[in-house]
């Protein structure tokens, strides 16, 4: 019964959303209460892989030497040299073009000092310190996965803001998304959904639908 109260849920939010001519996100709005966000340790910075994928790309840069480079080259969206983080540094506006259009990094872990050394400033603020891979490995798995996952952050505000898919994706897939979303962030919280205030999905230019948290665990 309760996936069966989500499935109508999702119905409901694509419903309440004219045809637009773009590809329109499903997002999740979660409020939370009795916790204090001023306070960082209770606040929420995690990933979670979404069992049926975003729906849309998500785009994955390398930062590595030359080895990695040829590795990652299939699967990668946007490669970058060791040898041109010195010049990035120097050009941090052309970088943030870059890091705004990148949803993760990955970089080789002997590059890791420089890479926060030098860019640690652009990155950090976004959420975006690369991932670190042992030199020599294939890091094709880990991007992969990073293609099907979003990131969960509450900042010092109480709503936050998940996107679970888009609105082309079959009703299932994306129940499968927002269960695995919301039963991670039940696990993050102290008092786990006691907790939560109430949760929302909508699309990008739709109604809210209000979602009961037992329906989606």
């Amino acid at each position: 019964m309760a996936r069966a109260e989500l499935v109508k849920c999702i119905k409901d939010a694509k419903s309440a959303s004219k045809d637009r001519k773009f590809k329109e996100s499903l997002e999740l709005a979660i409020n939370l209460k009795d916790i204090d966000l001023s306070d960082p340790k209770n606040r929420i910075n995690d990933e979670v892989q979404l069992p049926k994928g975003r729906g849309k790309p998500i785009k994955v840069a390398v930062i590595g030497s030359e080895e990695m480079k040829s590795k990652t080259r299939p699967v990668a969206d946007r490669i970058i040299g060791a040898e041109e983080i010195s010049g990035f540094a120097e050009n941090k506006k052309e970088f943030k073009k870059i890091a705004s259009q990148i949803d993760f990094m990955v970089a080789e872990s002997t590059l890791m000092a420089t890479v926060g050394k030098s860019l640690g400033q652009v990155l950090g603020p976004r959420g975006k310190i690369p991932k670190p891979v042992p030199p020599g490995q294939d890091p094709t798995a880990m991007i992969n996965n990073l293609k099907r996952t979003v990131r969960i952050r509450t900042r010092d505000k109480r709503t936050f803001h998940v996107p679970v898919g888009t609105k082309d994706m079959s009703d299932e897939e994306i129940a499968d998304n927002v269960s695995a979303v919301i039963k991670r962030i039940i696990s993050k919280l102290d008092k786990g959904d006691s907790n939560i205030a109430s949760i929302f999905l909508k699309t990008t230019m739709g109604k809210a639908v209000r979602i009961q948290v037992g329906d989606a665990e």
